[in-house]
């Protein structure tokens, strides 16, 4: 199973975008980028795209990174990999205000 959700949320928290900036960006609603960063629903091809457009990449460079986030590699690779995880994670983290919503 792709990690496609994880990645999309990831790199929107890498580059410090607010989901309600991203929402009226690129025309979808905050509930649905939610949704879709959670896991709870699927990105369509098309939503793939409109991230890969406003994060300035490609639709295969965000699919790549969900298949990395997934693989199974030697436990070197996967420790940097869950290290680096933990390192967005904890930027995430540090966005985020008392009230549950993102400060930046």
């Amino acid at each position: 199973m792709s990690k496609i959700n994880e990645a999309l949320r990831l790199i929107r928290v890498l580059h410090g975008t607010k989901v309600k900036d991203l929402s009226e960006k690129i025309k979808i609603s905050a509930g649905y980028i939610s949704d879709i960063e959670n896991g709870n629903k699927k990105p369509s091809v098309d939503i793939i795209e409109k991230y890969a457009e406003f994060f300035e990449t490609t639709p295969s460079a965000l699919w790549f990174f969900s298949e990395e986030l997934d693989s199974k590699r030697g436990p070197f690779k996967n420790a940097i990999r869950n290290q680096m995880l933990l390192l967005l994670q904890a930027l995430e983290d540090k966005t985020i205000g008392k009230n549950g919503k993102q400060d930046i």
